[in-house]
């Protein structure tokens, strides 16, 4: 089954997610192609070229596409779509702008953040904030997917696959950039830390959040929260995590005074190792969670601070 997997990239860096779509794609079958449609792009489709599973590269490098906006890209994979039985882009928020309109112009229907191949033509998707995994069955014809690339491995490196140049697909008129106000952190990104330290509303306020914080800088982490703590305005919205924010799996996820809302539970569930920290023992973060201690975070957190400064992570 040939595939497309759109790349997603910011014109100076490939996005994991795109290697965690790769894998999902070669288990639909062969060959993958990637799309990497951007401007200035031939980095970005080197270290396309380089991911395991990938056979071929289209490059389609032009202006049009300096940003990823959603009708001049899906008018693009439009024009390349009958070489492909199969068109996925990870779930993420440029995925889930460019891939609807391209499965409307295909007259398909979309199937959204899959989690797992099931069969051909058969995907398993979370629903109702993860409480359920619904399996369902495509019909005949093309298939267009978005993938929960948490739930897939990272392909990592191969041999060079071949990169190939193809035109720029018309412009609708539809849309045009206007300008962008990017967050800026020294910290990880939250999609992509190997460690998250995450608050709630335990905390009780933002100037509290300093107490995780020092704990994320010890542990080179990224700093996370609850939609809870966004909505009082103790953090920004680019920290949530959950239904309606960030999906993230890392290595190790410490929650910290977040009760475990299950649309909070939805966007962390797929952690390696999850350590909770709450006051009250009956809270339902204790019931995904590896590691859960019972106890006053301003009382747990400095002294996790001192344990971790008294084994030398500074």
């Amino acid at each position: 089954m040939p595939s497309l997997v759109v790349a997603e990239h910011d014109n100076k860096t490939l996005a994991e997610a795109t290697a965690n779509t790769v894998t999902a794609a070669r288990q639909l079958g062969a060959p993958v192609h990637v799309l990497v449609a951007g401007h200035d792009g031939v980095r970005i489709a080197e270290a396309a070229a380089l991911l395991a599973g990938v056979d071929a590269v289209l490059l389609a490098d032009d202006p049009l596409y300096a940003h990823p906006l959603a009708e001049p890209l899906a008018a693009l994979i439009l024009a390349l779509a009958d070489r492909y039985d199969a068109v996925l882009a990870p779930a993420t928020s440029t995925g889930k702008a460019i891939l609807p309109r391209v499965a409307a112009l295909l007259d398909v229907p979309q199937i959204s953040e899959i989690t797992r191949i099931v069969a051909p033509g058969v995907f398993e998707r979370p629903i109702y904030a993860g409480a359920v995994l619904q399996t369902v069955q495509a019909p005949p014809g093309k298939l267009v997917l978005t993938v929960r690339t948490t739930a897939f491995a990272a392909t990592g490196a191969g041999e060079p696959a071949p990169i190939t140049r193809v035109a720029a697909g018309p412009d609708p008129g539809l849309s045009n950039f206007v300008g962008e106000t990017l967050s800026q952190s020294v910290r990880p990104a939250l999609s992509a830390a190997k460690i998250v330290v995450a608050g709630g509303r335990g905390l009780q306020s933002g100037e509290n959040f300093k107490l995780l914080e020092k704990i994320a800088d010890r542990l080179k982490a990224a700093v996370g929260a609850s939609r809870a703590v966004v909505d009082a305005g103790f953090v920004a919205n680019d920290y949530q995590i959950g239904q309606t924010g960030k999906v993230v799996a890392p290595e190790l996820y410490i929650a910290v005074g977040i009760s475990g809302a299950i649309q909070h539970v939805a966007g962390m569930s797929q952690s390696k190792r999850i350590v909770a920290i709450n006051k009250d023992a009956e809270a339902p973060i204790f019931q995904v969670a590896d590691i859960g201690l019972v106890a006053d975070l301003f009382q747990a957190l400095p002294e996790m601070d001192a344990a971790l400064a008294k084994r030398g992570y500074n």
